[in-house]
């Protein structure tokens, strides 16, 4: 059997069925702290990653428009855009297909090229970032 001592100190125990306020609202302020210190660092990662996919997207497409110009001895043209590289666009007898498609960025808008390019170079090749505006400051552009 149980002595008094034991059995009043199994009561007080037990008597305790949950948390108290005060418990769940110090709970409720560790949750909001810790998502105010890590929610922006991991929304300014997306960004960051969107970024590094479009630099790595644009690079396949310059290796892809190199080995195009070595076979074919040109760029595609401006009409012929990048779809070139996925389906023959007329009469080349060297054409060889280098991708399966042309994938969209990575905010939903298509990558902008034109043969030649703006500056004098053989062409342009960029991303027109989150905006899906040539010529801002988030365009993605790689030479």
């Amino acid at each position: 059997m149980i002595g008094a001592r034991h059995r009043s100190t199994l009561v007080r125990q037990n008597d305790r069925g949950g948390f108290t306020l005060i418990e769940l609202l110090l709970v409720l302020v560790i949750i909001a702290v810790l998502a105010a210190i890590v929610v922006p660092k991991l929304a300014g990662r997306r960004e960051q990653a969107n970024r590094s996919a479009a630099l790595q997207q644009l690079s396949n497409f310059k290796s892809e428009l190199e080995t195009f110009e070595v076979d074919n001895g040109r760029y595609p043209s401006t009409a012929e855009g990048l779809g070139a590289l996925v389906s023959n666009p007329g009469n080349l007898p060297n054409w060889i297909k280098l991708s399966d498609s042309i994938p969209q960025d990575p905010w939903g808008h298509p990558y902008v090229y034109r043969c030649p390019g703006n500056n004098g170079d053989s062409y342009d090749l960029l991303s027109t970032g989150p905006s899906g505006q040539e010529g801002g400051t988030d365009n993605i552009t790689i030479k």
